[in-house]
């Protein structure tokens, strides 16, 4: 059972690069609506797919930088990532059984 990482400038690179699984990046904010509402799905998400996928959740107050990195224009935003490159890329809520199928679990 894996749990969601807190990725920040510091750490995404060792989160996502050569990674072996499919990432699911969760930018969020504490403030959004839409966010709160998505978190425990991401949290449980986490959980249930295990060392299948790795989930990993970017405040973006905290890591402003990297909403330019990713060139964000709202939050919730949820970004599949395949060895390095972006596949799939959601802004607002998503359906859970979209979300499954762009990391292929």
């Amino acid at each position: 059972m894996s749990k969601a990482i807190y990725v920040n400038i510091g750490n995404l690179e060792s989160v996502v690069k050569d990674s072996t699984v499919p990432v699911l990046l969760d930018f969020y904010a504490d403030y959004c609506g839409p966010c709160r509402m998505l978190k425990p799905i991401i949290e449980s998400m986490a959980e249930s797919f295990g060392d299948n996928v790795k989930v990993a959740i970017v405040d973006v107050v905290e890591n402003a930088e990297l909403i330019e990195r990713f060139g964000l224009t709202a939050v919730p935003t949820l970004i599949v990532l395949k060895q390095g490159k972006e596949t799939f890329r959601s802004n607002g809520l998503e359906n859970l059984h979209k979300l499954k199928e762009a990391l292929g679990v």
